[in-house]
């Protein structure tokens, strides 16, 4: 709304300072702080609200130290991230953005499925909330809607250099001509010429068969999204650990974001140039912002938690964010920490079930999974657990980083 605001005063008043508005680094600076200040100040009312309302956590006994303390801990603290991301980006950003568009749904989308878990748990008093089943749905959903959109919008682009040649001279103009198209590459991590277009997996079956490449690239689409937000989900289990490791993940989309939304950066590290992609510079720090904000409060000992509202919001849109930068090959280093937490359960219950079925007695690689009950279990306590998943988290942020530089 501003954004339009101050274009208005800017072209039709001549208003000095105006157009320092169509700076994105100016309005992302805005955003960060905005959403930010919001998350501290009116997270304090919300959790009042939380508490008036005995919105609490039903905590299930699992023999972790400190765990009956929690208990009645308001939850659904995810509203707290939701709307002090949404209302920079309304007043901020260009809300005829395809990517800004698609971001604001996914956000609402999957902190509405969440809101519909948590609700059910506290309110229903079934502790196992929305049904699986009905969760993936939403996922699935959610994964067709983004899939598509990015298959097929106009606006969704990139940009590629062609040669001019000169068909009377037979030579050839070393400048090229740059022009948006449609193309649905990806960037390979470490090498050079890193770029993978998903329609090689399907044009071995002949040139004809190219438009069909969203049949493999909208399933594409609902895995990452799928596992992503259920990563972020299965983090979510101690003070601070999945806002904190979200926060470090998004900052390192933010530089992707920015580098591949910018032309003087794309070209100089010879990356993909993707158009208007810069934009989404304005929902990630707003994003960012209010995941610290909520961290004022989740940190141990936590006043309030995130619940499925707020974890599988913020798994999805991280995992859209990366997708729209094309740079979802690297969610298994960036986003390790969900990695891992998911493999230890999988792993867990995968292991239980094979050596019951052959021995009839089922055996365990952890003392608990996720990973972080089992570091409970052993006696660590949940804060240095959370710094040093941190810690775990920073390093694979930098390491994603330096694969712009490094091929």
């Amino acid at each position: 709304m501003l954004y339009y605001l101050f274009e208005v005063l800017e072209n039709q008043y001549q208003l000095p300072g105006a157009s320092v508005f169509q700076y994105i680094s100016f309005r992302a600076s805005l955003a960060v702080i905005l959403s930010m200040s919001l998350s501290l100040i009116f997270g304090k009312k919300i959790i009042k609200y939380l508490k008036s309302q005995q919105i609490g956590e039903s905590i299930r006994d699992l023999g972790l130290k400190g765990q009956k303390e929690k208990e009645g801990t308001p939850t659904m603290g995810g509203l707290i991230i939701i709307l002090s991301t949404l209302i920079p980006v309304l007043f901020l950003a260009k809300l005829e953005n395809i990517y800004i568009i698609l971001l604001m749904t996914t956000l609402i989308w999957m902190g509405f499925i969440g809101w519909v878990d948590d609700y059910i748990k506290i309110f229903k008093k079934k502790k196992d909330g929305l049904q699986g089943k009905f969760k993936i749905v939403g996922q699935i959903i959610l994964g067709i809607l983004v899939g598509a959109v990015l298959f097929f919008h106009s606006d969704v682009t990139i940009r590629s250099e062609s040669i001019l040649v000169d068909t009377i001279e037979n030579s050839i103009d070393s400048a090229g001509i740059s022009q948006n198209i449609k193309a649905t590459l990806t960037t390979i991590p470490l090498l050079k010429n890193n770029e993978f277009d998903y329609q090689d997996l399907i044009s071995w079956l002949g040139f004809e068969t190219r438009q069909y490449t969203w049949l493999i690239f909208i399933p594409i689409v609902i895995f990452i999204i799928t596992a992503v937000s259920n990563g972020a989900n299965l983090t979510d289990g101690i003070d601070g650990l999945a806002a904190g490791t979200s926060a470090i993940i998004v900052f390192a989309l933010g530089v992707f974001a920015w580098v591949s939304g910018n032309i003087n950066f794309a070209s100089y590290l010879n990356i993909m140039y993707i158009p208007n992609v810069g934009e989404i510079s304005i929902f990630i720090a707003a994003f960012l912002g209010a995941l610290i904000g909520f961290l004022w409060y989740n940190t141990y000992p936590a006043e309030v938690f995130m619940g499925d509202t707020g974890s599988l919001s913020i798994g999805a849109v991280i995992s859209v964010i990366a997708i729209i930068v094309r740079k979802e090959l690297l969610i298994p280093l960036l986003c390790g920490v969900f990695f891992i937490e998911t493999l230890s359960v999988i792993l867990q219950v995968g292991y239980f079930k094979y050596t019951k079925s052959k021995t009839g007695r089922g055996e365990r690689i952890f003392r608990m999974a996720p990973l972080h009950h089992h570091y409970q279990k052993l006696g660590f306590h949940e804060s240095k657990i959370v710094s040093r998943f941190w810690i775990i988290g920073i390093v694979l942020a930098v390491l994603t980083v330096v694969t712009l530089k490094l091929r």
